[in-house]
């Protein structure tokens, strides 16, 4: 069976939690002798096979960003001749899947990451983009053969926003984690030299700088935090100016009053994150929207307690009490997510992050449960064999 994955993020540009699906996705595809996986992504030339980047069109140089996406996604459409299935990531490239199903007769499958109804915010970023890149995951979605969500609150999220898909079309196909890249690798050397102290406790967050990733609630909360905690932000990609200057006051805030805040802003090779992610106390996931959370997988996965919020498909990965804490969240329900009582989220987050960080042992035994967790429900391989059902239903 030849399919062909499309997507905007593929290796060596990765900056989010579907580049990272795309990629596991992909390598468990190809290790299936029943499956011929290409793969078609935006960006530089890749030394790959079976795999084709696409640049920007020169002539959508100083165009919108949506026009320049859908200008990438024409070129990939006609890249995909001689398929028998094509699987879009993302609205990025969701049009270039939707068109390459119309153009070769094919089944069209669209993996549910997010969804542009429940991120309001990217009006911010897009401005009129923002129509353009809805329209386009709403044709797609529409027009799909099947849709595959990686959690049930994102199945439920979908058939909301988009009442005319069949919920018969949509299938629940979890994020998975890859546990031998992914495990605990103490490393106190390289995290000396990344800035944070392993002798001290730390509260560690790995995102980028979105309102839906919750940053400016979280470093809020960390100002109730013990004072030998460390905080440490592998935070980066603001959405825009406005977002990013409101984190580095608070950042600067936080420094003015405690000891031991590192800010790491670049994207970190995954060793790193390994290292800081085995040596902290706690990782912290206050996202307002997160169809389910991969960051929580690679953190469980390195035996590391998780304090999160309780939305969207997390609290189907962190198990509360277990595998860390859920904190509760009353949001509200014109798409933004945002906290109707921003001040009690906020107290709720750094009370349950003190409960964690101020009891080492119960955050081990909880970092332990997580990686047995990881592995034993979000395998690739299991994800592949889910993947490849849903292709055969509709094929």
């Amino acid at each position: 069976m030849r399919v062909d994955v499309l997507s905007r993020e593929y290796p060596p540009e990765i900056y989010g939690g579907a580049g990272v699906h795309v990629a596991e996705l992909v390598r468990a595809l190809r290790a299936r002798p029943d499956v011929e996986a290409h793969v078609h992504a935006f960006g530089a030339l890749r030394d790959e096979p079976l795999t084709s980047s696409y640049a920007d069109l020169a002539e959508l140089s100083g165009a919108n960003a949506a026009l320049r996406t859908l200008g990438v996604d024409l070129a990939i459409a006609d890249g995909c001749a001689g398929t028998e299935l094509v699987h879009s990531h993302t609205w990025y490239a969701n049009m270039g899947g939707h068109l390459a199903g119309l153009l070769y007769g094919v089944p069209h499958v669209v993996t549910a990451h997010s969804l542009e109804p429940l991120r309001p915010w990217k009006a911010e970023q897009l401005g009129g983009g923002y129509a353009v890149s809805s329209w386009a995951e709403r044709t797609a979605y529409e027009g799909a053969a099947a849709v595959i969500a990686v959690s049930s609150a994102m199945r439920d999220d979908v058939l909301r926003s988009y009442p005319a898909v069949d919920p018969g079309r949509v299938h629940v196909v979890h994020n998975g984690i890859d546990t031998a890249d992914w495990s605990p690798r103490a490393n106190p050397d390289r995290v000396r030299e990344l800035g944070v102290d392993p002798e001290r406790p730390s509260v560690v967050f790995v995102g980028r700088i979105t309102r839906q990733k919750g940053l400016p609630l979280f470093l809020r909360a960390c100002a109730a935090l013990p004072d030998e905690v460390q905080i440490v932000l592998c935070a980066g990609a603001p959405d825009t100016p406005e977002i990013m200057a409101e984190v580095e006051g608070l950042v600067a805030s936080l420094r003015s009053s405690r000891s031991g805040v590192v800010w790491i802003p670049e994207m970190l090779p995954r060793p790193d994150v390994v290292a800081l992610l085995t040596g902290a106390t706690a990782f912290a996931c206050p996202s307002i929207y997160e169809p389910l959370g991969i960051v929580n997988l690679e953190a469980m996965a390195c035996e590391t307690a998780v304090v999160a919020t309780a939305t969207g498909g997390i609290p189907e990965v962190v198990v509360d009490g277990e595998t860390g804490l859920l904190v509760p969240i009353s949001q509200a329900t014109d798409g933004t997510g945002t906290p109707l009582d921003p001040d009690r989220y906020v107290a709720d987050f750094a009370a349950a992050l003190t409960s964690v960080v101020s009891d080492p042992d119960r955050a081990a035994a909880m970092g332990r449960a997580g990686r047995e967790r990881a592995i034993s429900a979000f395998s690739w391989a299991a994800i592949a064999e889910r993947t490849v059902e849903v292709y055969r239903s509709v094929l």
